[in-house]
């Protein structure tokens, strides 16, 4: 385990953002390349109710009950993780990484009123087939208990000493197409408001004229929202284990499709886009 620093209060995401951004153009990942970080603990962590309400109404999930979303603790552990990526000693650049997957286990569920400790790090840095990719844990503890952790890669493309493998197939093999349950019209500031809700301001979900900067022709909506989505309108059991992948952005405005078989999820296109897949994942009840 790496050596832990203790922080007495969340950092700002704003500012790590723009730092990272501005050290991004000196980094220059190659293959092979290693980090030895910091941890990042933060005791006594208490949820802004105000501020967990409004992630729940733009993600679908219930609001005013005492139970935190799955994908909450991630909102809390993002500013941690992005003081790491930010770093000058992190070797990939902030601008261009790409969230490629998220895996979550929750023990039980998480009051929104307790206290937790939260901890971030990144366990490892791995050859992909188009760079690399950082594999950053979050962890989330009462009692010196982990009650909730989760494991997201972000991959920085550069070249590699091998060909680029054919891309994902839209579904795992041999398995039947998901059921269609639902439709989703998205609206331009889906974008907006998930950031004021998560406090994750990148320019890429705001407005278009800022996505396009970046090489898209409208705002992007979060990733980290699209699951979020899904699984407010899939329902999670006490004690869970979810893992979604990151196929292809979704452009706002614009509909998705909604497709579930209990077990397996799916967001796609809609109408001539039906065959892009936005987002597939899956949710597995834990048993102890």
């Amino acid at each position: 385990m790496t050596a832990a620093t203790t922080l007495s209060s969340s950092p700002a995401l704003g500012p790590l953002l723009a730092l990272g951004a501005l050290r991004s153009p000196f980094k220059r990942p190659h293959p092979g390349v290693g980090f030895t970080g910091e941890r990042l603990v933060l005791p006594g962590l208490r949820v802004d109710l105000a501020r967990l309400a409004a992630y729940e109404r733009v993600c679908g999930f219930p609001t005013g009950e005492d139970a935190l979303p799955p994908t909450y603790p991630h909102v809390l552990g993002f500013p941690l993780a992005m003081s790491i990526m930010s770093g000058r000693d992190f070797p990939l650049p902030l601008l261009g990484l790409v969230h490629t997957s998220i895996d979550i286990t929750r023990y039980r569920p998480l009051a929104a009123a307790g206290t937790y400790e939260l901890d971030v790090y990144v366990d490892r840095l791995a050859p992909h087939r188009r760079g690399t990719e950082a594999f950053v844990v979050t962890r989330l503890r009462e009692a010196d208990t982990v009650v909730w952790e989760s494991t997201s890669t972000y991959l920085a493309r550069h070249r590699t000493q091998r060909e680029p493998a054919p891309g994902p197939t839209p579904s795992e093999p041999g398995a039947a197409p998901l059921p269609l349950l639902d439709e989703w019209r998205l609206g331009a500031d889906v974008g907006r408001r998930y950031g004021a809700a998560s406090g994750d301001r990148n320019p890429i979900h705001l407005h278009p004229l800022t996505a396009r900067l970046f090489g898209f022709p409208r705002a992007i909506a979060h990733g980290m929202w699209t699951v979020a989505r899904c699984l407010a309108a899939h329902g999670t059991p006490p004690a869970v284990r979810t893992r979604a992948e990151f196929r292809a952005p979704v452009l706002l405005p614009g509909t998705v499709a909604f497709a579930s078989d209990g077990v397996r999820f799916e967001l796609r296109g809609t109408g001539e886009a039906a065959s892009r897949l936005h987002v597939s994942g899956r949710v597995d009840r834990l048993t102890f």
